[in-house]
């Protein structure tokens, strides 16, 4: 591609876990890449990380402080881009008391992306929802869940982040539904991502990784997710950001069947050995995890979950976009090697 001709494309939340393998995967295909960050004080992080990595062309990189609670710099962000990868959204490891501390940011955060972009002549977003967006408040647990499937906003029984996904996402479709401006829209559904992180900053489930490696957390809880490698989530958006079949399209990313917390805990101690002395076999019972859950906001957000194992296909993307992810297996062992490296 050449440098001068190539798109430009905007990354929201580049200091990010998924935002940065977005940057890194955007400049070795030769775009220009513009990215917000909500301090600028990160730029030199962001940049020595790239470096690390073996970013080579990091002249094709521009930086821009914006932050998802204020109009400032949206419109300068989007202003020239061709594209825009919208994956900043707030993650919190414990569910806030409140739930509209979530909710709140993350649907207005979106339209104010959305609405910068459109005014700025923008021809794609691709938006990172999530498999939160899709798989909860089902009733039938033999479900085979896919991209034509949500979840269902007004269960009083599905958490904070859950709703606030759902809700972010319905608001961008939406949005687009009712935009003169012919912008395009595109989601992507990740799972629980894992995989390798680029720097030494974690993402909440890494955090949560760490803590069942090194031994804090002290039991596991039968919850069950699909996992997807965080280099996959990240190709997915760039196939869906060109790709003339992903316009207007959700696509589900997840690789193969879930796997249950103590599945992942065995898992480890099974193919690290000594070095996973630390993690624990023990299974926190159900009853345990709901009696908490009233007084435990992270309880709270697992304990209507607990023994489900949600199935999910991602036939639509490896169709569609010749998208094929690498196993869970080698995600989770990449994230314990981040997690040893730090």
């Amino acid at each position: 591609m050449d440098n001068k001709s190539a798109p430009t494309v905007l990354v929201t939340g580049g200091s990010g876990f998924l935002g940065i393998h977005c940057v890194f995967q955007l400049l070795e295909q030769g775009y220009q890449v513009r990215t917000t960050t909500r301090s600028l004080k990160r730029k030199e992080e962001v940049i020595d990380t790239l470096k690390e990595a073996g970013v080579t062309n990091l002249e094709q990189l521009t930086f821009v402080e914006a932050d998802l609670g204020r109009d400032d710099n949206w419109t300068e962000a989007c202003t020239g881009c061709d594209y825009v990868l919208h994956v900043a959204s707030p993650f919190p490891f414990k569910m806030p008391k409140d739930e509209n501390e979530l909710i709140k940011p993350a649907v207005e955060g979106t339209l104010r992306v959305l609405r910068a972009a459109s005014s700025a002549g923008v021809k794609r977003v691709v938006l990172t929802s999530s498999f939160a967006a899709i798989g909860y408040s089902h009733k039938d647990s033999s479900l085979v869940l896919t991209e034509e499937h949500w979840t269902d906003a007004n269960d009083v029984t599905i958490s904070a982040y859950v709703k606030s996904k759902t809700l972010a996402e319905r608001a961008a479709w939406n949005f687009v539904a009712t935009d003169n401006g012919g912008m395009e829209l595109t989601t992507i559904c990740p799972r629980f991502i894992l995989g390798p992180s680029l720097g030494n900053r974690f993402t909440t489930s890494l955090t949560v990784l760490q803590q069942l490696f090194d031994g804090s957390m002290r039991a596991t809880p039968k919850v069950s997710y699909g996992i997807i490698d965080v280099r996959d989530v990240a190709d997915l958006h760039l196939r869906a950001m060109t790709h003339p079949e992903a316009k207007g399209q959700r696509f589900l990313a997840s690789s193969g069947d879930p796997m249950s917390f103590p599945e992942i805990a065995r898992f480890i101690k099974a193919e690290l050995g000594h070095e996973a002395q630390l993690v624990t076999t023990r299974v926190y019972p159900n009853w345990l995890i709901r009696l908490m859950a009233p007084f435990n906001p992270a309880a709270k957000g697992i304990a209507p979950n607990l023994g489900k194992r949600l199935i999910s296909q991602n036939d639509k993307a490896s169709k569609l976009l010749g998208w094929q992810p690498r196993s869970r297996e080698e995600a989770i062992l990449a994230s314990i090697r981040s997690i040893q490296a730090l």
